[in-house]
């Protein structure tokens, strides 16, 4: 198969979606798919058989949940237009409000809808909470920093819930553990506990990174059901995103050119870091690539080409962007023109936020099945970058 091409095993698929089933069945939560994570809709056949919903924070998103999951979606989004609400409506069995002023704006046409339809396609609305406390280190990923524009904090909050608001929703965590999850609970409900009686369900919102390798999934379990205990008229709702697609496939691209200059080897593939895997520079974080060890000095700077019987090289992009490449990895022999590089780990998230910058070739998108078929789910052409600005 020609490069570049992200591809998801079925097997690690199934896998990640097991446990999650057996986390959501022996806790008593409800585990849903965060689109903003991964979105290969023609993948949704294998998730169907183990959860039932997914969660959007659009209206493109919540169309995906209602017209390729099949189901409409839990849907949260910063701030709502009336342009698109109806779309909204259309698609979505919970809304969640970022503030109370998009409350007021919006609540009226969730009655109206649910005068309309009735019981059948009643939709719950809730509030967006912000407990002020979360264990992320990386504040391009932190929505309880100072300031922040997500969620209501306590002290916004009347004593009488607003008419019409069953729950809430709270994201404070981003691929957390099960011991960050106790913390910051204890924060959650000693500034929100007051208004649990007057709710119908709570969304702990996503970053649950369940199916990594150590995680503690016990107390997790555990953890949840002492939650039910404590209100038991409450319905848990976990939304995480990187869990489910957790080290379920690689992105495979191929060296194209190897320069050098003052003593640093590149080898320049085909594949861009800011196009198709931009968390390695917004992060930033050093990615795994099969058969290479990450090597780096305290100023940024790595050896010449050979170094402890190694070959090191930097890893570039084919695209213009001066600062489109990662340093440095050593291989076990010098790299070819034509030798595939094999980033792990590449489908949650990087998969839903590439872009097509320089109008590089985007990766097609593959599945290896079970019985060993590598299956192409979608292949990517001019026509596509050309009709993204028609």
């Amino acid at each position: 198969m020609n490069t570049p091409y992200y591809m998801i095993e079925e097997r690690l698929l199934r896998r990640n979606l097991a446990l999650i089933k057996q986390v959501a069945e022996e806790s008593g939560a409800e585990i849903i798919l965060a689109f903003k994570a991964f979105a290969l809709w023609k993948t949704f056949p294998i998730f169907r058989e183990y959860i039932n919903h997914t969660t959007a924070s659009s209206p493109y998103e919540a169309r995906l949940a209602y017209e390729e999951f099949g189901s409409p979606a839990h849907t949260y989004s910063p701030a709502y237009t009336e342009d698109t609400f109806e779309e909204i409506l259309r698609c979505s069995s919970h809304i969640t409000f970022n503030s109370l002023s998009q409350y007021h704006r919006f609540f009226p046409l969730v009655e109206q809808w649910n005068m309309q339809y009735g019981a059948e396609r009643r939709i719950s609305c809730g509030l967006r909470i912000n407990p002020e406390h979360s264990h992320i280190e990386t504040e391009l990923y932190n929505p309880t920093a100072p300031g922040s524009r997500f969620g209501v904090i306590a002290s916004q909050l009347p004593s009488q819930l607003p008419h019409g608001i069953e729950g809430f929703h709270c994201h404070c965590h981003c691929e957390s553990s099960a011991e960050d999850l106790v913390d910051n609970l204890k924060y959650i409900e000693e500034r929100f506990g007051a208004w649990f009686s007057q709710i119908k369900w709570l969304n702990l919102g996503g970053g649950h990174l369940m199916t990594r390798k150590g995680y503690n999934v016990n107390l997790l379990i555990e953890t949840i059901r002492g939650l039910r205990q404590r209100y038991p008229h409450l319905n848990i709702i976990l939304e995480p995103g990187s869990a489910f697609a957790w080290q379920t496939g690689p992105l495979v691209a191929s060296v194209v050119d190897i320069v050098e200059n003052h003593g640093i080897r590149t080898a320049i593939l085909d594949v861009s870091f800011t196009c198709h895997m931009p968390d390695c520079l917004e992060m930033p974080y050093w990615p795994a690539v099969r058969g290479a060890e990450t090597i780096e000095d305290p100023e940024g700077h790595v050896s010449s080409a050979q170094d402890n019987g190694g070959f090191v090289y930097r890893l570039g992009a084919n695209s213009c962007l001066s600062g489109d490449f990662l340093s440095s990895w050593r291989f076990d022999h010098p790299l070819q023109i034509g030798e595939e590089i094999v980033f792990e780990d590449m489908i949650h998230y990087t998969t839903v936020k590439t872009c097509m910058f320089n109008g590089i070739h985007h990766p097609s998108l593959t599945i290896l099945r079970e019985d060993g078929r590598h299956e192409v789910l979608r292949e990517y052409k001019y026509e596509d970058y050309r009709d993204r600005m028609d």
